[in-house]
């Protein structure tokens, strides 16, 4: 199969943010999506973007014709429902895939980069397309001069561990005893409001 892997553009957010929200799905967490296309567009595609991302695109005669009607159950929100419906395209889909990253910096390392999500459709995998994405975000970051991408893998997620391994990954939880830690919500709101006024 042909697949094209390319530089995300600003009017691919609407196909981002639907397989933003089938990927939750599969993490099983479909009510942690709180942001829509437009933020997408808005954070991605400004002066100083906050993330980068790479789509596979597959030419029309290989184009899904979607799912939205296996994810809307999933879906409470009639916001969330219509963000998903509107994502559909009479034509299909054409992009079936991403690999979103940014950019942080170590203090041992130097430049780095962190990938976020890294999705392919179901219809479409097997295919090579997870690892094509895969190798290009590390092409794009070593060009940028990163030493290292890191990445979160959950724990029932067997399969996308065995990919990350295959190719090299280390597993920092087993190897080094790092946790992942989050400040968000409430706590986070908290924490701020314990900083030091000036």
């Amino acid at each position: 199969m042909d697949v094209k892997l390319r530089a995300a553009r600003k009017e691919d957010c609407r196909e981002i943010s639907r397989m933003v929200m089938e990927l939750a799905v599969f993490d099983k967490m479909p009510d942690q999506v709180k942001i829509s296309h437009e933020e997408l567009e808005r954070d991605g595609f400004c002066q100083n973007p906050l993330f980068e991302c790479i789509v596979a695109e597959v030419p029309e005669e290989h184009q899904s014709r979607g799912r939205v009607s296996f994810l809307m159950p999933h879906f409470q929100s009639t916001d969330l429902c219509s963000t998903l419906s509107s994502a559909v395209s009479l034509s299909g889909f054409a992009v079936v895939g991403y690999a979103l990253y940014f950019y942080t910096y170590s203090t041992w390392k130097g430049p780095s980069a962190y990938l976020e999500d890294l999705y392919v459709m179901p219809e479409f995998r097997g295919k090579g397309i997870g690892k094509g994405l895969l190798s290009k975000v590390a092409e794009v970051v070593k060009k940028k001069g990163c030493a290292r991408l890191q990445l979160s893998v959950l724990e029932w997620n067997t399969n996308a561990q065995n990919l990350y391994t295959s190719k090299g990954a280390q597993d920092l939880t087993v190897s080094e005893g790092w946790h992942a830690m989050r400040f968000e919500g409430q706590h986070l709101d908290n924490l701020a409001g314990e900083a030091p006024k000036e």
